[in-house]
């Protein structure tokens, strides 16, 4: 299916000057990859030419610093607060322009998420509240502050648009200053900046009317806002619709997203969020206010867009993972094949590593600054490659290396591809990641010299046949059964289960489990998917977790939706607590000093996983005297997330420059 299908969302649209060329607009997301000194650098700009090459109407560029240090979030976020970053952006924004996009800027102030370990300054917000449990405390600004800050967004704007910027976008959601304003959660002042909803929003009302007096009436200003909080206590739909008459007058646009630091899930959106979820908040900030409205919320699939659009309840399709997953996102909906599309799976691995101030990474999508470049790429002679194991990192591996011209064989021992993604993939609540697995299906499916083999398992013999130049084994892992008395053997007798048992027979157990008690040992990622299986099922969950929190080693998107699920079901919860001894229906643990006896109707073991490396040590043994080298990749090197497997994959071109093929 082409754009004939989506005919809406290949509409042109005009804003004052701006006329774009579809209605896909990439949402704002931090990259960390700018200089330390706020500059943009060349990393930067080959990014968003991937994604303006890609098709996209509207790139709207990640939040700069409209006010250092005071403002800043990360150390290495652009800034915009001197004249000396304007040829910069304007590098940034002619290489933008070359595809035919519009690019736009998110101008920005963090407040109190300002990290003060690099800043070397107390944070600043409304009062002094912190945004979420893991923030600073705040000192409250001063009115004098405040109007400087609002002369200082009015001069980031002036530089916007002398950089070439085609619009400006003032954040005014997602936690940050001006939201620490609009928000009763952080702002408890007693002047006119606090108390009603028409004080609460006079600061952005002030910074609003300072960048339209600067960039003059033809140029749009979007703003974006959290329409909904989605946090006790704070802002509802009902309150932003009155909120933002105060200062719609200088708006153009409303992005309209949702969530603080405090509620991160909705913001960034959770994995079991379906797509296009909070349309209905654009639909209603655009009834309420006569102005066009962007939406956003896990939307990756053209249908539901163009739907959205169709449906009037937003005039704008914001993008954000969706094109760091798939930069051709827009080129493949209009003009080629839809199921080529790499969709997001809502991981929050490498896209959320910004906010620990990490680079942006993608567990899908290994190449994200530079694209499918790689396949330029050509092997200079012959080169024959053996794939072992058919998981996320293998088949990246495997089509990697067919994709520059190796004559490659995929070898896998079960009757299915994609490993533990395609398996736990199979849960509700995580279909999203089968949609990976079955993007690798698709693309190895096309590669003429990569050949498949299922239900095989390997020996020497097979790989030798095949006259292997590389082998790559990436043979996953499974479930950690450590020396705990009565585990195996309830294991076997099919008393106690793992994450296998319950992926692999998901379709069985009953959607009501009113009654039922489910005991759950280790809190990780694996436990905690468990959970969100089990407690909307109404059962009466419990989960047992060695370190002192659960979760302990999630991103912190999954990890604060994940504790919301254990509150909201009323999970019972015993950190600091260890494994004795597995019985039939029970499992006796021990938490603060005393022995607990769990009785369950569905036991679990999740203890985590160790690596499964049945033919390593033979085929390196094999190999090394051949001249041929053996790569662990994956899980079966390491137990870690996807993200790194599908890294060593494509890491599988290094290999082969090594031994000079490419």
């Amino acid at each position: 299916m082409a754009a004939k299908n989506f005919r809406k969302l290949f509409e042109p649209y005009t804003v004052k000057s701006m006329t774009l060329k579809n209605r896909i607009v990439m949402n704002p997301i931090m990259t960390n990859f700018a200089e330390h000194t706020g500059e943009v650098n060349e990393k930067i700009v080959e990014y968003y030419k991937q994604r303006a090459k890609g098709g996209v109407g509207l790139i709207t560029v990640e939040g700069a610093s409209v006010y250092s240090p005071q403002g800043t979030y990360s150390p290495y976020q652009l800034r915009i607060d001197h004249d000396n970053y304007i040829p910069g952006l304007y590098r940034l924004c002619e290489k933008v322009h070359e595809y035919g996009s519009k690019i736009s800027i998110l101008l920005n102030h963090a407040g109190s998420t300002a990290d003060g370990s690099f800043t070397n300054i107390q944070p600043v917000s409304a009062s002094d509240i912190p945004s979420s449990s893991n923030d600073e405390i705040p000192r409250p600004l001063t009115k004098d502050e405040i109007l400087t800050i609002v002369d200082k967004f009015a001069d980031a704007a002036r530089r916007a648009i002398t950089a070439g910027f085609d619009a400006v976008e003032i954040q005014a959601g997602h936690g940050y200053l001006l939201n620490q304003f609009l928000s009763p959660l952080t702002n408890d002042r007693t002047d006119e900046f606090g108390g009603s909803k028409e004080n609460r929003a006079r600061f952005t009302t002030l910074v609003l009317k300072a960048v339209r007096e600067v960039v003059g009436e033809n140029t749009p200003i979007f703003v974006n806002i959290s329409a909904d909080e989605l946090a006790e206590g704070g802002n509802t739909l009902d309150d932003m619709k009155e909120i933002v008459e105060y200062f719609k007058e200088y708006v153009d646009v409303f992005n309209v997203s949702a969530g603080l630091t405090c509620s991160i899930q909705y913001q960034t959106d959770a994995d079991y969020l379906p797509d296009g979820w909070k349309a209905y908040m654009a639909k209603a900030i655009k009834e309420s206010t006569g102005k066009p409205c962007a939406t956003s919320g896990n939307i990756r699939e053209p249908e539901i867009a163009n739907r959205i659009l169709e449906d009037g309840e937003a005039d704008l399709i914001a993008i954000g993972r969706g094109l760091i997953a798939d930069p051709e996102w827009v080129n493949k909906v209009q003009f080629g094949n839809t199921d080529d599309i790499n969709r997001c799976i809502s991981c929050n691995n490498g896209c959320t590593a910004t906010l620990t101030h990490e680079p942006i990474r993608c567990t899908i999508n290994p190449s994200i600054v530079s694209g499918e470049c790689y396949k330029n790429k050509t092997v200079k002679k012959p080169c024959n490659v053996v794939v072992i194991g058919a998981g996320t990192a293998g088949m990246e591996a495997a089509c990697t290396a067919a994709e520059v011209g190796c004559t490659t064989v995929l070898i896998e021992k079960s009757g299915e591809l994609g490993g533990l993604a395609r398996r736990v993939g199979k849960m509700p609540n995580k279909r999203r990641l089968g949609y990976f697995p079955d993007y690798l299906e698709r693309r190895a499916s096309k590669l003429k010299n990569l050949f498949v083999i299922k239900n095989t398992e390997v020996g020497i013999d097979l790989v030798e046949g095949f006259k292997p130049d590389i082998v790559v084994n990436a043979t996953g892992s499974h479930p950690l059964l450590p020396e705990i008395k009565g585990l195996k053997e309830n294991i076997q007798a099919g008393n106690v289960s793992t994450i296998f048992n319950l992926v692999d027979n998901v379709d069985s157990y009953p959607e009501d489990l009113t009654g039922k008690k489910v005991v759950i040992i280790g809190g990780g990622n694996v436990g905690l998917d468990v959970v969100e299986f089990f407690a909307p099922r109404n059962a009466d969950v419990t989960i047992v977790e060695q370190k002192a929190h659960f979760g302990e080693n999630l991103d912190f998107v999954t990890r604060t939706g994940a504790l919301a699920v254990l509150s909201k079901y009323g999970v019972k919860q015993y950190p600091n607590a260890s494994l004795l001894e597995v019985k039939d229906h029970s499992f006796v643990v021990r938490h603060d000093y005393k022995d607990l006896n769990l009785d369950f109707d569905y036991g679990f073991v999740c203890l985590g996983m160790e690596s499964a490396t049945p033919a390593l040590k033979e085929l390196h043994d094999h190999f090394i005297y051949e001249g041929v080298e053996v790569l662990n990749i994956g899980d079966s090197a390491q137990t870690r997330r996807i993200i790194e497997g599908v890294k060593e994959g494509r890491d599988i071109l290094v290999a082969l420059e090594r031994h000079n093929f490419i």
